[in-house]
């Protein structure tokens, strides 16, 4: 806890919207507040601010490259910590406006009690793609730029409990990342900036980077992670130490470190090569390590248990929901394949029988959402047209679903259903809820209110009747989850484009079905 009783920002307002709630970080660069933003109606955010000692233009220069580096990969990935805004205030100090991120660093995490293989695969996976976005690069002054981020750490990994997606694991810190084409970066060699237990060889010497720099100080943090040991020690903390000892001294091995650990050997040969001294030994890029990850991951899906389970994904588990498999990590909810006619929603159902293809629909493999209305209530329905022969085959397969949201840079909210088959794999039926759209905050209100929707299939040989009608219910978290989106969007300003968003959201959807 930090003291913050004489901290003199406490309960400022920054640029008339930012409210200063308690100090929850400090770094090398700054210190962390949780703030209110008082334009949303007190949506909680986090503020960074540049140290006061560090208020050279060098320095603020450098504190504005890292966020616009959070701006722009954060709209890109899940995996990196979000910037919202940019300010300076008053006394000159600049400052960033961050999601606000419930959870720990992943070096507290490991302190508590180690992690499983499942949880280390779905952690570390999560962080390489981040990484990955980061090296793919970011535009600066119309130029791409490829990102390094030259301090991967388990601290700068932050674990935080998700509503869709369940544990979800974000990198931080981008304060002291390399732009590829700055050379005047790339040729200071006078001052040394990074975490000497973790910088590679060529870091720590002072020379040009790249991308596989990260990979060495990844395969130190994967060493750490499984061990709770660093696999390199120097003499000394001191920069001559620690160069000697990167450069010269051999890793210790997994094995000499927890011999009693079950380490599949891919997982053990991948740790070791991203620690090679030399780059070219090393994996050449993160969609390397991500191939055996995804490996790992498939291989071992049967066995596998979830990650640090998502409060809201187990609160008011029935017995049923219990037995799931591990779509549960994924913030699924697994639903009965035949509805109960006592239930409330049997009038929409039947009404869902009783609709017809709309005209201006084409005839192909399509879903969109659709409202059903009885004269008592209803429901937003989504209308799904497929093969009829795959539609027999699916009739009593288990449905699951899940929604992802994203406020910036356009308010969009992706809803899934997946209809899972242990022969055939899964049927992903997407829908894309514009929040902005009249018809799209309608039906994530309808969402909300019912806690449940009609799922209506129509056969492409012979679309003009339903062919299956079924009823699938919703998590109960979720519908308070619904609200809160339609809360936040309402009040959110559209800095981007429909497209953009839903683009951010596909991607995910793509990195879903790789683990299901």
């Amino acid at each position: 806890m930090i003291d913050d009783s004489s901290d003199p920002n406490l309960n400022q307002v920054l640029i008339n919207r930012y409210r200063l709630v308690e100090a929850i970080g400090q770094g090398s660069m700054g210190k962390v507040y949780r703030a209110e933003d008082q334009l949303l109606g007190g949506v909680t955010v986090a503020v960074k601010f540049l140290a006061q000692a560090l208020l050279s233009e060098k320095m603020k220069m450098r504190f504005a490259h890292e966020a616009r580096t959070g701006a722009q990969l954060g709209q890109r990935s899940l995996h990196i910590v979000r910037v919202l805004d940019y300010g300076v205030h008053r006394n000159e100090a600049p400052f960033y406006v961050m999601e606000y991120m419930a959870g720990q660093n992943l070096s507290d995490l490991i302190a508590m009690q180690p992690l499983s293989i499942d949880q280390f695969l779905r952690l570390m996976r999560h962080i390489c793609l981040g990484l990955e976005c980061a090296h793919q690069g970011i535009k600066i002054d119309g130029q791409h730029c490829q990102v390094i981020h030259r301090d991967i750490k388990p601290s700068n990994a932050f674990v935080v409990s998700d509503p869709s997606l369940g544990s979800l694991a974000k990198v931080l810190d981008f304060g002291i990342a390399q732009f590829l084409s700055d050379s005047t970066e790339a040729n200071q060699t006078g001052s040394f900036m990074g975490t000497l237990a973790y910088c590679s060889p060529e870091q720590i010497a002072g020379k040009e980077l790249d991308n596989r720099s990260d990979i060495y100080s990844l395969g130190i943090t994967m060493f750490e992670v499984l061990t709770g040991h660093i696999p390199i020690q120097a003499e000394a903390n001191s920069i001559g130490s620690w160069y000697h000892a990167h450069r010269a001294q051999p890793p210790k091995t997994l094995a000499q470190v927890a011999p009693g650990l079950n380490i599949p050997a891919s997982l053990n040969e991948l740790v070791m090569a991203c620690m090679a001294k030399a780059p070219e030994d090393r994996p050449q890029s993160m969609a390397e390590i991500l191939a055996v990850l995804q490996s790992l991951l498939t291989s071992g899906r049967q066995d596998a248990q979830p990650a640090v389970d998502s409060p809201m994904a187990t609160a008011k588990q029935t017995d049923q929901a219990k037995q799931t498999d591990r779509r549960r990590t994924l913030g699924t909810a697994r639903v009965p394949s035949i509805p109960n006619p006592q239930q409330r929603f049997w009038s929409i159902e039947d009404a869902g029988w009783n609709v017809s293809w709309p005209a201006g629909k084409p005839i192909a493999d399509i879903v969109f959402p659709q409202l059903l209305q009885t004269e008592k209530e209803e429901a937003i329905a989504l209308w799904v047209m497929l093969p009829q022969a795959e539609i027999s085959q699916r009739l009593l397969n288990t449905r699951y679903n899940q929604f992802l949201c994203t406020i910036h840079p356009h308010p969009m909210v992706l809803w899934i259903t997946t209809i899972y088959d242990p022969v055939s794999g899964p049927r992903w039926l997407p829908c894309y809820l514009d929040l902005k759209d009249a018809r799209g905050e309608k039906a994530v209100q309808l969402l909300s209110q019912t806690g449940y929707y009609p799922l209506i299939f129509f056969a492409r040989e012979h679309p003009q009747q339903p062919t299956n009608v079924c009823t699938v219910p919703i998590a109960p978290y979720q519908k308070q989850v619904f609200q809160d989106w339609m809360r936040i969007s309402r009040g959110a300003v559209v800095p981007g484009s429909m497209a953009t968003s839903k683009q951010l959201l596909k991607a995910e959807l793509e990195k879903l079905s790789l683990i299901l």
